[in-house]
């Protein structure tokens, strides 16, 4: 009913209205619950294209939208993209570089959004050749980077906000060690649990002639900094895999004034539960008693809890057999081993059958940097395979 050709068809007649858009997504990027213009932008092309949509969810900034098919009381195929950008700075002299200071799409985003909706538009105009055979549900999901929108859910999958309850769900990630128009995925964990910390020390301020009459934070959050690195060398399992990194210490504003405080960030990553939940105890009492040490105070504050990604089997094998079809197996590959990096796309495998998959972004003549690199850019080239791969996955047999 809707063959493959006819499909790339569509998407080369896309593909260059598709760049642009994701290259304006990319000028114009913005943090999770703050995607208002972001939201107003998928919006409007969804109304331009008359594909339902409802907006104002998750907080405020997601949209969920649907297109009817299959028969009574099918249910539908989920497509997730996630619109957030980071909190950086963006490095190099791109005419589609960020324009918002300090806020970048360094992971993609802007390039896994344009890819749904080009599927959106894919799938409407086959919808009004043919009757499709799945309801297809495309989810624009706010706040991926740490702030767990795919846990604002409500409704969205069970068929309360729009269209029939949703049975699988597919997301994708532009990934820079894949090979350009290479897709891949694996049978259970995929990506790691995830959890935010933040460490408040506090101690007395100064002048930084006299330490002696202060209690610097600062040494002693250097020195909380050093603990927490024997955690998992020293409390985790050499079988278990576990990740404690500080990522920002942020304390004092002059060169002659000890603070009265400092604060670290930081993330804790691993695939059980029982690991992440000792990874919690230990940090809080490195960072307590090294504190207590030396005479000051620190307050341990943990958030952001992300599941591990885990993907259905039965779905995995209908992604394989899929793309496969579609793209060649050449183009299909296995992922490997897990990796410590985290997707909340795990809290929709509580409530659907679901597969999370990468679409490769590195060729040699223009290595891709990593994920979260200041230099980091969505490579346009990958948006026709993403879409095609969505487009199939939306449309082969349930």
């Amino acid at each position: 009913m809707h063959d493959a050709k006819r499909i790339q068809s569509l998407i080369a007649q896309e593909v260059d209205s598709l760049i642009a858009f994701r290259r304006e997504l990319h000028q114009h990027p913005e943090i999770g619950y703050q995607e208002h213009e972001t939201a107003k932008r998928i919006q409007r092309e969804l109304a331009a294209i008359g594909v339902q949509h409802v907006g104002g969810l998750a907080g405020g900034t997601g949209t969920i939208a649907h297109i009817p098919g299959g028969k009574p009381g099918a249910k539908a195929i989920g497509l997730r993209a996630d619109i957030d950008a980071l909190p950086m700075h963006e490095h190099g002299d791109r005419a589609w570089k960020s324009r918002v200071e300090g806020c970048a799409h360094a992971c993609g985003h802007d390039g896994h959004t344009t890819i749904v909706l080009g599927a959106a538009r894919v799938l409407q105009t086959l919808s009004k050749e043919h009757a499709l055979p799945n309801p297809v549900t495309l989810l624009f999901q706010p706040a991926e980077e740490g702030g767990n929108g795919a846990d604002r859910k409500e409704g969205c999958l069970d068929g309360r906000v729009l269209g029939p309850a949703i049975d699988q769900m597919y997301g994708l990630h532009g990934w820079p060690t894949f090979p350009l128009g290479v897709v891949a995925s694996r049978t259970g964990p995929m990506l790691a649990a995830a959890d935010a910390f933040e460490i408040t020390v506090h101690g007395a301020g100064g002048h930084a002639a006299w330490p002696h009459l202060a209690k610097d934070p600062i040494l002693t959050a250097c020195a909380i900094v050093e603990a927490l690195q024997s955690i998992v060398s020293r409390d985790v399992a050499p079988l278990d895999a576990a990740v404690i990194t500080v990522a920002a210490m942020h304390a004092g504003e002059a060169f002659n004034v000890i603070p009265d405080t400092a604060l670290l960030r930081g993330t804790t990553r691993s695939f059980r539960q029982p690991v992440q939940e000792m990874l919690h105890r230990r940090i809080r009492e490195c960072a307590e008693h090294t504190a207590r040490a030396r005479g000051l105070r620190a307050d341990v504050r943990f958030f952001a809890n992300t599941p591990v990604t885990i993907n259905e089997p039965q779905a995995v094998k209908r992604f394989e057999r899929v793309a496969t079809a579609a793209l060649g197996a050449d183009r299909v590959r296995d992922f490997g081993d897990p990796v410590m990096g985290a997707e909340d796309f795990s809290f929709y495998g509580a409530a659907a059958r679901s597969c999370f998959f990468v679409l490769g972004l590195d060729e040699p003549s223009r290595r891709c940097p990593p994920l979260h690199d200041p230099s980091f850019d969505f490579h346009d080239s990958a948006i026709a395979t993403g879409v095609e791969a969505m487009v199939h996955l939306a449309l082969a047999q349930a």
